[in-house]
């Protein structure tokens, strides 16, 4: 059976062995080329966002954490509300076009392409709820899928519903300022949290605006604590 990859829709050619004879296939979407080009993180990380300090000037780092989490961490309001985000790969022009044909073209197929680096991960996080971030009922529509709940999915894992969200102005669309002092657009859902420990589950991590928002209602709601998991670090 011909295999086409999900980025470039090239056919996939794999090396026949007899360890490929008989054994199942992995769930890997994606040809060497398209894997080549995925731009993951390595190196020294920022320990609060994992923002990689490769990419980041020495005036932007103070110790083990960039000044973008030293303000975060700084500011009453929002001290110890997420623990600590994971991201896989930085947010470089090939996965910005990908990411884009899969939220705003509505290519969801492309979450498959990223589970075997989910799962991996996954591995090694402790949690107790996976939660994808929301969307709003009117993004929803819009979009046809929340592309954090189709990672989920596809990663083979079962997506819990904590938040709802209020419609608001696109994130893409507002400044850095914008994004962090905007108004509270998550609610709890009616569910029993207390003590647990939550995932969250969004695409990018960029200025950290929307995870920490999220954290804020479930710290409030009850949870232990708040971690996140992002495809990519912007």
């Amino acid at each position: 059976m011909t295999i086409n990859c999900l980025i470039c829709h090239e056919e996939i050619l794999s090396a026949v062995s007899w360890s490929t004879l008989w054994s199942r296939p992995q769930d890997h979407h994606l040809c060497q080329v398209c894997t080549g080009k995925l731009p993951f993180i390595r190196g020294e990380t920022c320990a609060k966002c994992c923002r990689p300090f490769s990419t980041l000037e020495l005036q932007f780092r103070e110790g083990d954490t960039c000044t973008d989490c030293v303000r975060w961490n700084r500011d009453p309001e929002w001290w110890g509300i997420l623990d600590k985000n994971h991201s896989i790969f930085t947010y470089d022009d090939f996965l910005k076009e990908t990411l884009a044909r899969y939220k705003f073209r509505g290519d969801y197929v492309l979450a498959r392409a990223f589970t075997p680096f989910i799962k991996e991960k996954l591995k090694n996080l402790n949690f107790d709820c996976l939660v994808p971030i929301p969307l709003s009922p009117e993004r929803l529509y819009e979009r046809g899928f929340n592309q954090s709940a189709a990672l989920i999915r596809e990663a083979g894992f079962t997506p819990t519903d904590l938040l709802q969200r209020f419609h608001s102005e696109k994130q893409s669309k507002k400044s850095r300022l914008e994004r962090i002092h905007h108004h509270q657009v998550f609610e709890p859902l009616s569910i029993n949290i207390e003590n647990k420990v939550i995932l969250l589950m969004d695409d990018i991590y960029t200025t950290g605006s929307t995870l920490y928002h999220a954290a804020k209602v479930l710290k409030n709601a009850g949870a232990a604590s708040v971690f996140s998991l992002t495809l990519a670090r912007g």
